[in-house]
């Protein structure tokens, strides 16, 4: 425990030290236009960079406030929010090793999630603050090399990672659980760790053709992973088996206009034993089940505005299913539509529709729907402001469950 506390003060203090040096020497610090709040370090940020080393220092925060509720009057408020450290290390320009690269990642989250303290929300499947959750304290969330073969069609990465950094991975600009990031974790977490926890892991990927690719990996199930008290653990003590998923990304770019895509279409099965995992699972006549899991991801750009490609309409969707036995979720889905730059004074800004549906066939519960809009505000380069407004019905997937209103504000900023 010392040990770790003396590590974690030193990587504070080095974040803390580098930002004044930052804050002294860079003329660009602040500039709207650069993509570090703190500049180029007098141009040795981009010097370091040139000779392999990438560092990079991110805030995420979202604070959440129930505007309206049919059941509850109150009308609390909650704020979370999480720091990320990571270095990306090109091991070709520093040690001459060939299509390597490596990165460790440490991050830190903090706050309360309203989700967990409203009335309102008591019971909620998904959550109105997605930075929340796994443990508000420090981990290892990044510790991996990985390399490419085979004229770089054959890709190998191993380390320490998290399933959703390779397989059913999604974009997270929504404050809303259910429309952020990787869906598998969400609703199958006892086994499958989004970030920031990570475990041992493999992955392989094969490029069959330039926008088509395949990927299979095998992760450590290991809940002691989960804990509080060992966001850098390393050991395996502890692992229950692993978790095996296996993917098809077609990256397409359709149309005249060559507008991007990404479609996906994985599988996971977990070799660890669901009932010693999930309470869920122990009443089920099969001592001895396995978690496995599809999923169906969409995202598609349908329209350029104006000639230019980075302003436009996307269409994307998610459809994720699991076995009745060992998940108390059997299947979700999400639909969205965002607008890149649809007013020529605001062309990076960014307005985002979109509505989840969580499905849990127990005796008693249906379906619990959250839908978000935002508005995302390109301050600067480095700052990005998205007020949101959530509402969810049927809360819990409750038949006769709350619905609420809830407003929200989140912001990413890279120092």
């Amino acid at each position: 425990m010392l040990r770790r506390f003396a590590f974690i003060s030193q990587v504070s203090m080095c974040s803390v030290m580098v930002s004044l040096a930052a804050q002294s020497h860079a003329a660009d610090a602040f500039s709207t236009e650069s993509p570090y709040m703190l500049g180029d370090w007098n141009g040795q940020r981009a010097a370091l960079k040139e000779q392999g080393y990438d560092f990079s220092l991110g805030y995420t925060g979202e604070l959440a406030n129930v505007l309206d509720s049919k059941n509850t009057s109150s009308h609390s408020t909650e704020y979370s929010g999480q720091v990320s450290l990571g270095a990306h290390l090109d091991l070709n320009k520093i040690l001459g090793w060939q299509d390597t690269e490596a990165q460790m990642t440490v991050t830190e989250r903090h706050g309360r999630n309203l989700s967990n303290t409203s009335d309102a929300l008591n019971g909620q499947l998904s959550s109105v603050q997605e930075v929340w959750g796994r443990g508000q304290t420090w981990r290892l969330t990044d510790f991996w090399i990985k390399r490419k073969f085979l004229d770089q069609k054959l890709d190998v990465k191993v380390g320490r990672f998290g399933e959703a950094e390779e397989f059913n991975s999604f974009n997270c600009d929504f404050q809303n659980l259910a429309l952020c990031g990787s869906q598998m974790g969400n609703w199958a977490g006892d086994q499958w760790y989004n970030w920031p926890v990570s475990q041992w892991a493999v992955r392989v990927k094969y490029q069959l053709q330039p926008n088509l690719f395949a990927q299979v990996g095998a992760f450590e199930v290991n809940p002691e992973n989960l804990e509080r008290g060992k966001g850098f653990n390393l050991s395996t003590d502890g692992s229950k088996g692993a978790l095996i998923p296996v993917e098809l990304v077609w990256q397409p770019k359709l149309t005249a206009a060559q507008l991007p895509g990404e479609y996906r279409l994985g599988y996971f099965y977990s070799t660890a034993d669901a009932s010693k995992l999930n309470s869920q699972a122990q009443d089920i006549a099969n001592t001895s089940a396995h978690k496995q899991g599809g999923w169906v991801s969409v995202k598609q750009q349908l329209t350029m505005h104006q000639g230019d490609v980075n302003r436009g309409l996307t269409a994307w969707a998610n459809f994720t299913f699991f076995d009745d036995a060992t998940n108390a979720v059997t299947n979700m889905q999400n639909f969205a539509l965002s607008y890149n730059g649809l007013f020529d004074a605001r062309p990076q800004d960014e307005i985002a529709v979109g509505v989840g549906r969580i499905h849990k066939s127990a005796q008693g519960y249906n379906s619990e729907y959250d839908a978000e809009l935002y508005y995302g505000i390109h301050a600067t380069n480095w700052l990005t402001v998205r007020p949101n407004i959530q509402y969810v019905r049927h809360v819990g997937a409750l038949k006769d469950g709350n619905n609420a209103w809830v407003g929200g504000i989140k912001f990413v900023t890279a120092f």
